[in-house]
């Protein structure tokens, strides 16, 4: 039997990344040259159309060579993906560059509380206060505002819970939340605090 479909249209996004100049190696860095996120290897391998693998070596490749090359950044896998920064041997004058003049910078109450919630998690804003002994409603919100913090489903009571982002983890240069120093053995426990006033947030 014929088949009288018609032959499928070309794929005008299609291209052989390996005719580009300098390939797979310079089409990465071109792609992790504008994202503002860690990108994982299986959607950068989406986007040069090659196998995951060969993305993921690449990567490491890529990765070594700037650090033996002492650049002025690097390429780093965070947040279960990847992202150039600039190289921790500078990072105190890219600081003064950044934080020259800026204001905006989380005050000391709000990066107790970001703890709090970074070892307890998920914890509703109650529990934080009972750790902090005052009111953390704001700072909560501000947290979230940045990305830090976000909601995560709630508890039988109604009260939400908070957990860290992956944004958290990026700015933290953290992989996962197992990399965390250990501080959680010096915060309270939170099933012997008096959280009475949870009924109220």
């Amino acid at each position: 039997m014929d088949d009288a479909r018609p032959p499928a249209a070309p794929d005008e996004l299609a291209f052989d990344v390996a005719a580009l100049p300098g390939g797979a190696r310079a089409a990465l860095e071109a792609v992790l040259m504008v994202a503002d996120e860690p990108i994982a290897a299986v959607r950068l391998a989406a986007a040069l159309g090659v196998p995951t693998a060969e993305v993921e070596d690449t990567l490491a490749v890529l990765a070594q060579e700037y650090r033996a090359q002492e650049r002025g950044f690097e390429l780093r896998e965070v947040a279960g993906g990847w992202r150039f920064y600039s190289a921790a041997a500078h990072a105190d004058v890219v600081g003064r560059f950044v934080l020259d003049g800026q204001t905006a910078r989380l005050t000391q109450a709000a990066l107790e509380t970001l703890a709090v919630i970074a070892y307890r998690q998920p914890v509703t804003r109650g529990q934080v206060s009972a750790v902090r002994g005052v009111n953390v409603d704001s700072v909560v919100r501000t947290l979230a505002a940045r990305g830090l913090v976000q909601e995560a489903g709630t508890e039988p009571s109604g009260a939400v819970l908070y957990v860290t982002t992956a944004y958290f983890l990026e700015r933290m240069g953290l992989t996962s939340l197992d990399e965390l120093p250990p501080l959680a053995p010096y915060l309270p426990d939170l099933a012997h605090l008096d959280l009475d006033a949870e009924a109220g947030m």
